[in-house]
């Protein structure tokens, strides 16, 4: 009766120290659906940015693009239209939310990693059922400025 008692004592704390924290799923539930990335500015110094995001294209190729997240299963993708300066197309993506943070990293239409298991990590500012607002920090010239990425839900 003892090790039957230790065995379910241990697989009850193994259940909830591996189920996402319940702040986490609440915000996975309301970033679930498709968003429109609206907006891309600047935080913590003046003057005027060439910025290309997630290495993958310019800041001015994101904005209009939309971003969809699937909450069963982590996937998603985010599409951008082509453009002169813009190679358009579907990015596919894993995603998830720890220590309110979005972090993604890029699959291929398998869902197979092809990132090499480096990803990006966005700060999740405000967030509700409507409106996402995401900031990351990078460095220009030493010194840090804050990338700010305003979504709408469609």
């Amino acid at each position: 009766m003892k090790k039957f008692l230790m065995l379910l004592g241990a697989t009850v704390f193994f259940i909830i120290s591996c189920s996402a924290p319940k702040e986490a799923r609440q915000k996975r539930n309301l970033i679930s659906g498709t968003w429109s990335l609206d907006n891309i500015s600047y935080e913590g110094t003046e003057g005027l940015f060439k910025s290309v995001l997630f290495n993958d294209a310019q800041a001015i190729c994101f904005e209009g693009s939309d971003w969809f997240f699937r909450d069963n299963n982590s996937t998603g993708r985010y599409t951008l239209t082509a453009g002169s300066l813009c190679s358009g197309g579907d990015r596919f993506i894993r995603w998830s939310v720890v220590n309110n943070q979005l972090q993604f990293k890029f699959i291929d239409e398998k869902r197979k990693d092809i990132s090499g298991g480096l990803g990006y990590r966005l700060n999740i500012a405000d967030l509700t059922a409507q409106n996402m607002v995401l900031k990351s920090t990078v460095s220009d010239n030493g010194s840090p400025v804050t990338v700010v990425y305003n979504f709408s839900k469609k």
